[in-house]
């Protein structure tokens, strides 16, 4: 048996974890009409095949009817969830891996205007900011309802056989419950903390009346709110040990903090920049105050913070949720001794943020995390080996390189940069956005290990890759900044690159116009800050950077807000004169009748990239399939076939922003779909 401390068992009641290692509830908006079919069983198999102690679905799976999922979660009130969860269940029993779900009612953290148009209830008429349903006073006979329905659904899954279930609690109705700021209920229900848990408790006993006392039930809370007049810490010990007393709950899973805001939401789930493994100690804390099981998950991404967790005592069962959306196979390459090959979480976040404006979780550089039904996270080797040449190194090129050379082929990469890495190297000039270049390291150290062969400041050139008889020839150049978006002027604006890339520092007045809403306009706008400019962020939408998301967000706001910028939406710049030492900016709006001007130093424009195509249009009258991609066969994970040109010497295709301006992952996965069958 290993000695590492991740790997030793650990026993809860009569069930045994194989190691320590888990995924904490997280709902990744794969169910399909509420159920857990085909795609999100594939999901937590992928990760239960490479040895994860325990997997835990949902986040969370909806109670009742009045509490409808913000994205697309499990309906736990729903019988029809019994026979897809067995199917889970069972296929993850298979490979030794518990499976548990979190059941919750959502209270005031959801919609009323969503799948049934029922009011939301909560112990308070107080609006949840995230979500902004001014929610009903909850009454006696709701509160019934809601124990019956948590009843209702611990009885589905215990039927479906899981090893158990997590209550949802923080952020959550029973946490509105909990807390001070958000109960103004009379007595049994509101008043001391005492009261306030009851519902909790009332729950629990109906729960138990159902399941019995060998299914195992935990609950995931916050130990401490960190909000003015809201549940402390010391609240938090005093409910951690109520728990403990009560004999209906056997494992406490400890968050720290608060979801009611967006910011709230990244201090409790930290993304790239901020600290790792923030709230830790304070798990230890509630664990050595209870003598409890206790679990835990926030921010640890590496091997390293997961085994000082368990060797130090701090938990019993750590979690590595998003580290598994990132490399599902963490667990069996511990095992195996390389550690070195996991693929990094980097704190991008693009998973979480996805969910939140109503799309499904995916990974920002592993594309096949949610497409495990067609898209390999292990590449086969190749029957026949063929010469790749892949221009370009950035993630899309890298990614190329990657999984050809994982087939088996020859690749050959010419970069005209000195280092890889493209747009992610502009990207990692801000201090805390510097983890995206483990996107880029972990690739070269994969290409490295098998044999790829670069050529450095190289500006490739049609002669110089026909000179290598390619079988196949990717494109992966990206774009340049495109700035020219005025009716004049454009002569007069730099483009966020100049910026971000230290090739201008800019002080006095500055407009920067954001016409893309993505990472470039607003990194840019934190070096122009950082100079005390005065600095006008301006954009024609009617939402401050929609590209950028809620939770990366909070990070750019609380830098920005500090510096006196000012956010000006719905206004569009439309052309730019001098006058003497100043730039005469001329402003409307696409909702028409407005005319206004504003005198600045300096005019910055982030209007994406175009492609630079060049190299790819030379190429493409003597390539195999004349660039052509077969759509429904990339749609559906097949290799490409097509053949325009017959006497063509190679195919061609190009990827990721040498396409269109897009994102890092849909260039990676542009990488990925076309190259894993070549």
């Amino acid at each position: 048996m290993s000695n590492d401390p991740l790997l030793q068992p650990y026993r809860l009641k009569h069930l045994t974890f194989k190691n320590r290692i888990m995924t904490t509830s997280h709902e990744p908006a794969y169910p399909e009409d509420g159920m857990p079919k085909e795609r999100y069983r594939a999901y937590h198999v992928e990760r239960a095949k490479a040895g994860i102690a325990l997997t835990m679905t949902a986040g969370s799976a909806a109670v009742s009817r009045d509490s409808p999922p913000v994205f697309n979660n499990i309906l736990a009130f729903k019988d029809e969830v019994v026979p897809w969860m067995k199917d889970l269940a069972h296929a993850c029993h298979e490979h030794g891996t518990a499976v548990m779900i979190q059941l919750t009612h959502l209270g005031r953290r959801t919609r009323w205007d969503k799948n049934f148009w029922l009011p939301v209830v909560s112990p308070s008429h107080n609006k949840e900011a995230a979500h902004r349903a001014f929610p009903k006073k909850i009454e006696d006979w709701d509160i019934e309802r809601v124990i019956r329905d948590y009843a209702d659904a611990a009885e589905r899954m215990h039927a479906a056989g899981l090893d158990g279930i997590e209550l949802q609690a923080y952020g959550h109705l029973m946490d509105q419950f909990w807390s001070p700021l958000t109960n103004t209920l009379d007595a049994p229900y509101g008043g001391s903390l005492d009261q306030r848990l009851q519902f909790t408790l009332d729950v629990l006993t109906a729960i138990r009346k159902r399941v019995g006392m060998e299914f195992i039930v935990g609950i995931r809370y916050t130990g401490d709110e960190v909000l003015e007049g809201g549940l402390t810490k010391q609240d938090g010990l005093s409910i951690s040990c109520r728990f403990k007393d009560s004999g209906m709950v056997d494992f406490l899973n400890v968050v720290r903090g608060h979801i009611d805001t967006d910011a709230g939401l990244t201090d409790l789930i930290p993304i790239q920049g901020m600290p790792s493994s923030p709230h830790l100690d304070f798990s230890g804390e509630i664990r050595a105050a209870t003598q409890f099981p206790t679990f835990h998950a926030a921010r640890i991404q590496d091997v390293a913070s997961a085994r000082h967790a368990i060797a130090a005592g701090k938990v019993d069962m750590i979690g590595m949720t998003r580290a598994h959306m990132t490399d599902p196979h963490i667990v069996r390459k511990i095992m195996a001794g390389r550690e070195d090959q996991i693929r990094p979480c980097v704190g991008a976040n693009y998973c979480l943020d996805r969910i939140y404006q109503g799309g499904a979780a995916y990974c920002i550089h592993n594309a096949a995390t949610g497409r495990e039904l067609f898209m390999p996270h292990e590449i086969e080797p190749a029957a026949v080996k063929r010469t790749v040449v892949v221009v370009g190194a950035g993630p899309a090129g890298l990614e190329a390189a990657r999984v050809a050379a994982d087939r088996g082929h020859k690749v050959i990469v010419f970069e005209a940069g000195s280092k890889p890495g493209g747009q992610i190297r502009l990207t990692a000039r801000s201090q805390r956005r510097q983890e995206m270049l483990g996107i880029i390291d972990w690739r070269m150290d994969q290409c490295a290990a098998r044999g790829v062969e670069f050529h450095f400041d190289v500006v490739a050139e049609e002669a110089q890759i026909l000179a290598e008889q390619p079988d196949v020839v990717i494109i992966a150049t990206g774009g340049f900044p495109h700035i020219e978006v005025l009716e004049s002027g454009n002569d007069l604006v730099v483009s966020t690159w100049d910026v971000i890339s230290g090739a201008l520092k800019l002080s006095g007045r500055v407009l920067l116009f954001d016409d893309a809403g993505d990472h470039a306009g607003l990194q840019a706008a934190e070096f122009i800050a950082a100079t005390g400019a005065t600095l006008e962020i301006m954009t024609p939408d009617r939402a401050f950077a929609p590209e950028v998301m809620a939770m990366n967000l909070v990070p750019y706001m609380r830098s920005l807000q500090k510096q006196d910028v000012t956010f000006t939406v719905t206004f569009r710049l439309s052309s730019v004169s001098r006058d003497g030492r100043e730039l005469v900016a001329v402003v409307g709006s696409d909702y028409g009748g407005v005319r206004k001007e504003r005198r600045v130093d300096h005019i910055v424009v982030n209007h994406g990239t175009r492609p630079n195509d060049e190299l790819y249009f030379s190429l493409k009258a003597n390539s195999r399939n004349l660039g052509a991609v077969d759509q429904d066969r990339l749609i559906a994970g097949l290799p490409q076939n097509a053949a325009g040109n017959p006497r063509g010497a190679y195919q061609l295709f190009r990827i990721g922003d040498a396409v269109a301006a897009r994102n890092t992952h849909a260039a990676i996965y542009d990488a990925l779909r076309l190259v894993k069958d070549l």
